[in-house]
Order: C-alpha cells, then sequence, then structure tokens
C-alpha cells in the first residue's frame, strides 16, 4: 500500500469515527433541532463569546417573539436589543437587526445560500458563513472556529503562538478544509466544534475519551498562547425606587401609585454599551458598609467589574449620582422588557425587583440517524 493510499485510508477512518461519536455522544441543545438557516444563524450569532448555558435560555425566548426572518427585520431596534440583554456584547445584536432588514429589503427575505453571498451581508464572517451554509444547505465548506482551530493544531501536532498570524490561520482552514466530510459537512463540522468544546479541551482534555486520539500528534494538551489577563475594577451604582406621585392607578392595589425605578441611557461617549438602559452611576466608588444594599460581581469581555450598589432616595440623587445622562423613571413591570445591561438586569432580579424569568421547557430531539455509506474517496 502506498502512502497516499494509506494517508486516504486513515481520513477516512478519522471522519468515520468523528461522525460516529457526534451521533451518539453530542449534547441536545435546541438549535441543533432546527435545519433553517434562520434559526441557524441566530444560533451562531449568539454563541460567539457567550457560554451555552447562557444562549440556551435566551435563544427559545429570541424566536419565540421573532420566529422570522421579516418578523426581525421589522422589529424595533429596542425591543431587539431588549430580548438580547444579558448576552452581552450588543454589537452583534445591532448587526443582526441591520442584516435581516438587508435581507429582507435585497432578497425578499430569504438568507442566501452560499458561504460565498453570505459573507457579504453585515456582521456575517468565514465562520458564520460556513456554518449556515454546510448545516443548512449541505456546502461542503469548513468551519474554524477556536474549538476546530485547538482540534487541528493537536491533530497536526503544531503549536498556536502563531494562532493570530494570518498565514498559520490560512494553514489551518486549509486542513479543516482537508479533513471535511464531503458528503456530510455540516455534521461533521458540528462535530469538530463539539469535540473541541467537551473532549479536546484547552485544559486537561480527555484523551481517553477521544474518538480520534489514534490520529492525534499531541496526545494532551500543547504549547498554547497565553490567554488575555482580566483586569478589575471597581464600580458603583444607585438603586433609586419610588412610588409614582401620579394616583391615577385604579387596579387593585395600585391606589398609592406604581412602583419606579431610575434607569438610564448612555450615549456611544459615554459607554460601549450605547441604547441600553442602565442604574445611574455613583459619583463615588466607596460606599458607607451601613448604606451597601449589595455586592456583585460581572464580568464584560476582559474586565471583573466589583460592582458596590447603594440605595438612593429620590431627594438624593442629583448629589450622590453622575449627572450627564437620559434618565427616565420606569414602572418595574414595564423594566423587564427593556433593553437593560446585563448588570442592571442582574442587580435589579437580586433586589427582588424584576420577576426571574422562566426558562421555556425543552424538548428533546429524537436521535437522528445519519444514513452514510463507507467513503471510497
Amino acid at each position: 500500500m502506498s502512502g497516499t493510499d494509506r494517508d486516504t485510508r486513515q481520513l477516512t477512518q478519522l471522519r468515520r469515527r468523528l461522525l460516529d461519536w457526534y451521533e451518539h455522544n453530542h449534547r441536545q441543545l435546541p438549535w441543533r433541532q432546527s435545519r433553517n438557516p434562520y434559526a441557524i444563524w441566530v444560533s451562531e450569532i449568539m454563541l460567539q463569546q457567550t457560554r451555552v448555558a447562557v444562549v440556551i435560555e435566551r435563544y427559545t425566548a429570541f424566536l419565540n417573539r421573532f420566529p422570522t426572518l421579516v418578523s426581525l427585520a421589522l422589529a424595533r431596534e429596542e425591543e431587539v436589543l431588549a430580548l438580547w440583554s444579558g448576552l452581552g456584547y450588543y454589537r452583534r445584536a445591532r448587526m443582526l437587526h441591520k442584516a435581516a432588514q438587508f435581507v429582507a429589503s435585497q432578497y425578499q427575505g430569504n438568507l442566501p445560500v452560499t458561504a460565498k453571498e453570505l459573507r457579504k451581508l453585515p456582521g456575517i464572517g468565514d465562520y458564520t458563513a460556513a456554518a449556515i451554509a454546510s448545516i443548512a444547505h449541505g456546502e461542503p465548506v469548513a468551519v474554524v472556529d477556536g474549538n476546530v482551530e485547538r482540534v487541528i493544531c493537536r491533530l497536526a501536532g503544531w503549536s498556536v503562538e502563531k494562532s493570530r498570524d494570518a498565514a498559520f490561520k490560512r494553514q489551518i482552514a486549509g486542513q479543516a478544509q482537508k479533513l471535511l466530510h464531503s458528503r456530510h459537512p455540516g455534521e461533521f463540522n458540528q462535530a469538530m466544534m463539539e469535540l473541541g468544546a467537551v473532549i479536546c479541551t484547552p485544559r486537561s482534555p480527555l484523551c481517553s475519551s477521544c474518538p480520534i486520539s489514534a490520529y492525534c500528534a499531541t496526545q494532551g494538551e500543547h504549547k498554547s498562547a497565553p490567554r488575555p489577563k482580566m483586569t478589575s475594577r471597581e464600580v458603583a451604582y444607585a438603586l433609586s425606587v419610588r412610588t409614582s406621585p401620579n394616583l391615577k392607578g385604579h387596579s387593585k392595589g395600585q391606589e398609592h401609585g406604581w412602583r419606579e425605578v431610575l434607569l438610564e441611557q448612555r450615549s456611544a461617549t459615554e459607554t460601549v454599551m450605547p441604547g441600553m438602559w442602565e442604574l445611574p452611576a455613583l459619583v463615588m466608588p466607596q460606599v458607607p458598609e451601613d448604606e451597601l444594599r449589595m455586592t456583585v460581581r460581572h464580568a464584560i469581555m476582559q474586565v471583573n467589574y466589583y460592582v458596590r450598589v447603594r440605595t438612593v432616595f429620590e431627594d438624593d440623587i442629583r448629589a450622590l449620582t453622575v449627572a450627564g445622562s437620559q434618565r427616565r423613571w420606569v414602572r418595574l413591570e414595564d423594566a423587564g422588557a427593556m433593553p437593560l445591561t446585563g448588570l442592571a438586569r442582574k442587580v435589579l432580579t437580586r433586589a427582588k425587583l424584576l420577576p426571574i424569568p422562566a426558562v421555556d421547557s425543552l424538548t428533546e430531539p429524537k436521535p437522528t440517524h445519519l444514513q452514510r455509506a463507507h467513503e471510497h474517496q
């Protein structure tokens, strides 16, 4: 047997073992129940730099409210951001909304079917385009995210110290395309991503459970680029709740007005999350212990925020908080539907001022059997 024949046979075995492993071991996630390109697109955008557990809660609610691309295109941006609240990186939601409007006007509401055409849409790069095209339409184009990149490097025995180098990125993409199962590209791409997420992890990979460990040149952790260091910052916010001076409530229990919370919306020059509503910032980050309402730790990108929250009465707002932002008193029963920052939602929920949202029950899909014949390539 020639070296080429041997390599072809090993590649065939690797593909088959990985697909068999994925079929019997993959996590039952809601977005894997659909081959709808719009639903796949939403899930892929949500999953960028966000934990799967967080996305599960938001994905179903988002699609319940915006079941089609056209319904998303017709929505107000504020409503889209409200459904995105808690996922972070709100630019993703804005770009998703703009792209939906573009597709609705230019493509009659139908996403393009090829990765090349998908890449022309706002906010869709190589990774997202390949994921939609391969999973929804079976286009044989490899998906390369951080998990796949790690699997490729370990299989080939490559160091990822050069992982930011463009030429090295192209080398990884080329290897991923070479490995791809041309007749089952969607399942294979998902299998590669799943393997990196649950088996071939950055630290302490589970090599003994890996279905393709026999083809791996690394057999364990490899030298990788250092993680970006987290920085810490102390901040403080005011939690100001009042009973509305409007005494016109006629519902039972509302004879004395509505309970309202003070929220503010900062401009793009003041915050990295323009358009989102948050609690007013205190002038001084130090809060006396006897006036401390709660402490919260909240991470945004590479920053750990250590947050102090102080109860501030209406008469003291001007003296104790930073001025200059658009502010509004909002009824507590309406606040949950607003585009709140993740931190504001966390504080209001912990203060029992917002109801804890119920997680929609998820119906696990029946296992599908891949009708795969043995490869002959």
